[in-house]
């Protein structure tokens, strides 16, 4: 198994732990979120259309909120306990929504409704942030453009898995218990962080003090809001916060549209089920992608061209969009376009954080992908509904989103020209960016 898995990737056998317990992660914490993913859409479009302006901007006030609890985390406590906390707070919100939901009455309901939408989207975000934060802490550059598809593979396999068990059992269990099983997720995820922070450890003391994961385990210390300071002193992180900025405009363009389509869709069950169904072709594309294709396509590309992938297909995409406004075309481009940021894009981008300070791998990181990405969906929603509300189409509103692609390209080229400018800098050591690089 090792040889076929060497076959496929370069992996080298100082780390085949690490690896495996890193895809172990990624497995069960997507696991956990795309069970409950399809729930976030049904209750989100059962809530109106109308109201989702409003529950981006409660998305946005609540990544405000929680940014300094989780940066004062990462300051005081090494990073094994840090992630810990983090991942076994989001395990307690599970149980209280279950308990929830069968507590209060169908007048309440619809408001539980609206605060799980909310609070999805903070737990997708922060999960996979850490996540890959981790990842950047226990992987080289070199190590991550070889890597980190693979291991994305991982995610990939939990995701199918997540949206498959969310088809298949909401008719039979209930959306209720859907709750429980994603918590159990979770949980295993968190045991997997903690199996592969040992492992890094191990690895660090067989390769001595210049091993690159040796260290890690200290605690970073620093403010609780350093994050935002090091962003705005760091262009090469400003230019992070752009490429994340118009990356997501456009895919809240596409959600609203998405909720358009759906919302023709009058059972709640049907409702769901096609969202699942998206999601695991989402997935399935993810997986073949990310298993054959994506350390090859960084290998070819670099960094550069790999980054100017997914931007590039969103200009065609919305102009096409734009010109036939059909749901086949809308589910060709969505699902396209959410496959190559799993498999492309994501694994790409976490690549531009091996050559930043371990500070900035957990507090810089997460506000950029966490505030910064949820500011991105403000501004898509309310631009959204406001170029609506004048009367113009969703048809229109493809095409007035090509343009938008067009500087995400550009951004994007010039982000990875600029990582590669960092990793050739030779005051640059241990892959680490001071935070003002």
């Amino acid at each position: 198994m090792i040889r076929l898995l060497q076959r496929v990737i370069e992996v080298e056998d100082d780390e085949l732990g690490r690896v495996g317990w890193s895809c172990g992660y990624f497995f069960f914490i997507l696991a956990a979120y795309f069970i409950i993913r399809p729930l976030r859409e049904e209750m989100g479009v059962a809530g109106g259309v109308r109201n989702l302006p409003w529950l981006f901007t409660g998305t946005l006030v609540a990544m405000l909120l929680i940014h300094p609890p989780f940066g004062a985390l990462v300051a005081r406590l090494p990073r094994r306990r840090f992630v810990g906390v983090t991942y076994r707070f989001f395990t307690v919100n599970l149980l209280i929504f279950f308990a929830l939901r069968h507590a209060l009455d169908p007048d309440h309901q619809v408001w539980l409704g609206r605060v799980f939408f909310v609070w999805t989207s903070v737990f997708n975000l922060f999960v996979v942030s850490v996540f890959w934060g981790f990842m950047a802490d226990v992987f080289t550059t070199a190590q991550g453009k070889r890597l980190f598809g693979f291991i994305g593979v991982g995610g990939t396999l939990g995701g199918l898995l997540g949206s498959t068990l969310t088809a298949e059992l909401a008719p039979q269990i209930g959306l209720s218990n859907l709750l429980l099983v994603s918590a159990g997720l979770l949980e295993t995820g968190a045991f997997c962080s903690r199996r592969l922070s040992a492992a890094s450890a191990r690895a660090a003391q067989r390769g001595g003090p210049g091993h690159p994961a040796a260290g890690e385990e200290a605690v970073i210390g620093g403010s609780a809001i350093a994050g935002v300071a090091h962003v705005v002193r760091s262009p090469y992180l400003l230019g992070i916060c752009a490429y994340m900025l118009l990356f997501t405009i456009g895919s809240t363009v596409l959600y609203f549209q998405q909720a358009e389509f759906a919302s023709a869709i009058t059972d709640s069950a049907e409702r769901t089920a096609f969202f699942a169904r998206l999601e695991q072709a989402v997935q399935v594309l993810t997986l073949l992608t990310q298993a054959f294709l994506t350390g090859r396509i960084l290998k070819w590309l670099g960094v550069v061209g790999t980054l100017t992938l997914l931007p590039a297909l969103s200009v065609a995409g919305f102009l096409a969009l734009g010109t036939a406004h059909m749901l086949a075309v809308f589910v060709v481009f969505q699902v396209l376009r959410r496959a190559g940021e799993f498999a492309v894009a994501k694994p790409t981008r976490e690549v531009l954080y091996t050559v930043v300070s371990r500070e900035d791998k957990y507090k810089a990181k997460n506000l950029i992908d966490t505030f910064v990405y949820r500011a991105g969906d403000q501004v898509g929603a309310w631009s959204y509904t406001l170029i609506a509300s004048v009367g113009v189409g969703v048809a229109g509103i493809a095409l007035l989103a090509a343009p938008i692609a067009g500087l995400w390209l550009a951004v994007a080229f010039w982000l990875g020209r600029r990582h590669e400018a960092i990793r050739a800098r030779p005051d640059r050591h241990s892959g680490e960016l001071p935070a003002a690089g």
